[in-house]
Order: structure tokens, then sequence, then C-alpha cells
């Protein structure tokens, strides 16, 4: 007598992206959901995958993967918090102390191994160590919470997409201009990861230097999809389709819409293009089994911004530093004009409180569809069940 074996629940990955401040959008997304499940719920993903200030986001979340309203609240309270001087040196003194340096280590045997940038972000790097716990990842692991956490960098040795990952089954990975290494992640990981390249300086791991994840990254399902994922939640941080150009202009675009321009491409375009390889594969796979092409469907939602950060970041121009303001005018950053630049290292509490806020109305617009899609149940259920244990 044959009985049927119960199906084994979809292993759902999240992804997110790179994008400097804008990463704040991220966590208002995931607000929405965690609005919709107990408190004392574990995390709906057993992958969690991050590059760049994406990464930082996994990580803490990765952290309080036990429990998710945790985890969702402790990321907020930190870039509900933000100011500047904590990503980094914004002072008069912090900026060109920071650049004087650079330029004396040019004349100097010791500089050689100075790693130069526009941007000191030593704040940074003592924030990641104040916030983030990373032992409770291993536990989270052993405890079956969570499968597998992933940190993307880019290797300036080599020129590849590198993803260091831990986990307790996942298996180390090779592939053109990309690859897996597994290790235990720490603060080192996820400053290598979000090095936005001239701004911040490259790190050292190992024997190689690393800068900004989302350099290099032709693939950026990729570790998820190693990492055994079913279904790929992607919280983006892209330009709404209408608001992506700018169209024609009477000038030559100056150093602030170039170097926006370079970042947004580094930061988004990638993820496009794996989008549509991946259903590229998931509609071969009508036609050609899995037994055959050792492929599997995989299905994505992709979620990205409603509002144009661009123009909404010119309205908190005024709240950077008057050291900052000097420097970015060098490259043509002014308050009454858009700027992509902006929006990704303007790290204050005004701007990443309204991005969370933005992220929260996107999630509970499309909340349905995100519920379905970690197969949660509709939000009408959720809210009866959460209701009838508030009774008890």
């Amino acid at each position: 007598m044959l009985f049927n074996q119960p199906k084994e629940p979809a292993k759902i990955a999240l992804v997110l992206t790179g994008g400097g401040a804008r990463a704040a959008y991220q966590i208002g997304v995931l607000k929405a959901v965690m609005a919709h499940l107990p408190r004392n719920q574990k995390t709906p993903f057993k992958i969690i995958c991050g590059t760049s200030a994406g990464a930082i986001n996994a990580v803490t979340l990765s952290t309080h993967a036990s429990c998710f309203h945790l985890g969702v609240k402790k990321a907020e309270w930190v870039w509900k918090n933000f100011s500047t001087d904590q990503v980094y040196a914004s002072t008069w003194r912090g900026v060109f102390s920071h650049l004087f340096k650079n330029f004396l280590s040019r004349f100097s045997k010791k500089g050689i191994d100075r790693a130069t940038s526009l941007l000191n972000n030593e704040p940074l790097r003592d924030l990641l160590k104040q916030v983030i716990n990373f032992q409770r990842i291993d536990r989270n692991i052993l405890s079956d919470h969570l499968s597998a956490i992933s940190v993307s960098a880019s290797s300036y040795s080599n020129g590849d997409s590198i993803s260091f990952f831990q986990s307790s089954e996942g298996q180390e990975w090779k592939r053109a201009k990309r690859q897996g290494v597994k290790t235990v992640l720490t603060t080192r990981h996820l400053m290598a990861s979000s090095a936005i390249p001239l701004m911040f300086p490259s790190i050292k791991i190992g024997e190689s230097y690393y800068g900004d994840g989302a350099i290099h990254q032709l693939s950026p399902l990729s570790p998820a999809i190693h990492l055994g994922a079913d279904k790929i939640l992607i919280l983006g941080v892209e330009q709404p389709n209408q608001d992506k150009y700018y169209g024609q202009s009477e000038f030559h675009p100056n150093s602030a819409a170039i170097t926006g321009h370079l970042l947004d491409t580094v930061f988004t375009d990638s993820m496009n293009a794996d989008l549509e390889r991946l259903e590229r594969i998931n509609k071969t796979l009508e036609y050609a089994p899995t037994e055959k092409t050792g492929l599997k469907h995989i299905d994505t939602l992709l979620i990205n911004p409603s509002r144009n950060f661009n123009k909404l970041a010119r309205h908190y121009y005024k709240n950077l530093s008057p050291a900052i303001k000097f420097l970015m005018r060098f490259f043509g950053v002014k308050q009454n004009e858009e700027s992509a630049l902006l929006s990704y290292i303007l790290f204050e509490k005004p701007f990443t409180e309204k991005l969370i806020q933005i992220g929260y109305e996107d999630g509970m617009e499309r909340i349905d569809e995100i519920l379905e899609f970690l197969e949660l149940g509709t939000a009408a259920e959720l809210k009866a069940n959460l209701s009838k244990a508030k009774a008890k």
C-alpha cells in the first residue's frame, strides 16, 4: 500500500541587493511582512544572501533567524537612528585629514600598503562590531532556523565575484567569474562587501583585496541558487522605470551625474539580466525535464521602490555635514538638483526613516502577493490568526 509522502516546504531565499543608504527601503518591506506574523515566528527565509549594504541587512536578519520580529526591529532601529558619522568620517577634520594622509602615502614606502579612498569608513566598522553578534549565526544554523547566509564581495585580485557563505550543508562552487567560498563570517566580510569603489577603501581578506560586492556580480542570484533555493524573494533598490533616465539634456553630464549613472549600473543592471536568464531556464524546463538538464525551476518575486529616491534625496541635502557638502560640490552635487550619488551616501536619520516608510507602504501594497509567495497564507488569514492568539 502506497502512502502519499508529505510535501517538503520550499526552501525560500531572501536576496538583498546593494545600494548604500537606499538599503533602508528593504527593512520597510520586511517590516510589512513582519506585521502579519506572530511575534515568536522564526524567519520565513532558510537562505539569506546580501550584497553591499544589503549584506549588512542580511547578516543582521540571520543573527536573529529564530525570531523574525526581533531581527527586523533591530535592523529598523539602526536605520532609524543613523547619522552619516556612524558610517564615515564627516567632520572637516575627519574628511580632510583622511585625504591628506592618502596624499602623503604616495611618498613613503609604508604608505604603499595604505588603502586609499575618498571617505574614511572606520566608523562603520565600529558600528558593526557593536550591533552584530556573529556567533548567533552558527547557533541559528545548528538549530535549523537558518540553512545558509551569504555575503558577496568583489576580488580586486582576480576580478571574480566571491560569495562568502556560512552553512552546515552548502558546498563551495566555482563558475566563470564567480565562486562560493565557505567560511565563518566576520565584520571584515561586511566591510569588504560594502566598500563602494573610490568612496570606501578596499579590504584585505586572506591574500586578496576586496571591494563592493556589486562590482563584477554578473549573476546576483547565483549564491541563493547554489545554496539550494527553490524560491527567491528579491528586495532591490532600482528606480521606477519612468524615472530611470533623465532624457535629453542641454549640457554634458557632470561628475555627479556620471558617478550616479555608474553606481546605478553597478547596483541594478546585473539583477535584471540574471532574472531574464532564470526566466529562460524556467521556460526551457517546461519542455526538458530536470533529470536530463540537471536544472530546476525556481520562482522569483522582485520588489523595487515605487518612488524616485534621487528626487527624494535632494530634500535631505541640508542634513549633510558642511564638510561633506563641500566635498560633494567637487562632484557637481547641488541641493536643488537630482543626484543618484546623494541617495547612496545620505546616511541620515530623516532620509533613512522616509525610505523605511516607503518600503513599508510598498510592502503593504503587495502584501498578499508576498505572503502567498512565502507560502504563509493570505493577509486576512494571518490577521485572523493573530487576533485569535491575542484573545487567548
